[in-house]
């Protein structure tokens, strides 16, 4: 985490970069209402790095910010640059903001976003601080990311009525959720809706204990039973699961992939409060002269962790959570 001099501050800009993730509005509804109230200017950036290279500024006023804190996606629209990797590139976008009067930034995205937030800090010292927005809830320092709550229960609710098909036909499902790098969606999942397995980059599906596990339900009677693995690099491992379970144990199993259904949506009232509480410490802590951090939540308390920390490896603790499925489903 680093300083700067708050004085300085005058006019922000907020945008919202690589995935969407349901809560992302209240979060931006946050920091623009709370600059507003400290009589900051600010402006909204639109499609992320690519609007900063674009130069697609609009300043926000107190009704753009009306009827949006109920409402998934991003009002900002979120996208990729991947043309951001290049100094040249970022020393343009840096300019940008400096012509157009932005001398201090919120960004709200994953560590790929924070990546080219801590390069405008490092090379350009534009103050920034990140809030953490990812169904994922794989940014390292932060026990919470805006979007996942709303993801699991989005998951949870198609699961539930999945479940329904399942034990009206005694069938094996195996639901595909998202997490391309990270298994907490699928745990949580797994854990709520009373799933039997649950496979993710971390835990990876090992054929003969999950087979095992199958023939042992059935052998006390079960008739239905529901799988969770999450995408991994290769969204639609479900089917080569399925593949596997069929051709070493005889059992048929339908395959239902969730995809970006888990994207949309209205966010939850954890979402909002969250997101709201980030935007807010995001604002508070600019205008006291912090920057080259992000807002994180451990436990019930928000504090700042470094750019350098955020953009880390996560660390995925799962062990008692599996452990809890694999007692509750037995």
């Amino acid at each position: 985490m680093d300083t700067f001099e708050p004085q300085t501050l005058k006019h922000i800009g907020v945008y919202t970069s690589g995935g969407d993730a349901p809560g992302m509005n209240a979060a931006i509804r946050s920091v623009v209402r709370i600059a507003l109230y400290n009589k900051i200017e600010i402006s909204g950036i639109y499609q992320g790095y690519q609007g900063m290279v674009d130069e697609k500024f609009e300043p926000l006023h107190l009704g753009s910010m009306a009827n949006i804190i109920q409402r998934g996606g991003t009002v900002l629209k979120a996208g990729r640059c991947p043309d951001f990797h290049k100094p040249q590139i970022r020393a343009k976008a840096a300019q940008n903001l400096k012509n157009n009067g932005i001398d201090a930034l919120v960004c709200i995205g994953g560590d790929g976003s924070f990546r080219g937030a801590k390069a405008l800090w490092d090379e350009h010292k534009i103050p920034i601080i990140g809030v953490p927005g990812t169904i994922d809830n794989d940014i390292n320092g932060t026990e919470y990311t805006i979007g996942f709550d709303t993801a699991v229960n989005t998951a949870l609710q198609a699961i539930d009525k999945i479940r329904d098909t399942a034990a009206s036909h005694d069938r094996l499902f195996i639901v595909e959720v998202m997490g391309r790098n990270s298994g907490y969606i699928a745990v949580e999942v797994g854990l709520a809706g009373g799933a039997e397995e649950v496979f993710f980059p971390e835990h990876p599906f090992e054929p003969e204990g999950v087979i095992a596990h199958l023939q042992q339900s059935v052998g006390r009677g079960k008739k239905s039973s529901i799988l969770i693995t999450a995408e991994g690099d290769t969204p639609g491992c479900a089917y080569d699961i399925a593949r596997v379970i069929e051709e070493k144990s005889g059992h048929t199993a339908k395959v239902c992939i969730l995809g970006h259904i888990q994207r949309g949506g209205s966010p939850t009232a954890l979402d909002r409060m969250v997101a709201s509480r980030f935007g807010a410490h995001a604002l508070r802590w600019l205008m006291q002269g912090q920057c080259n951090c992000m807002v994180a939540l451990e436990g019930t308390t928000y504090k700042p962790v470094s750019l350098d920390e955020a953009v880390k490896v996560k660390t995925f603790k799962y062990k008692g959570l599996l452990d809890l499925v694999y007692i509750l489903s037995r």
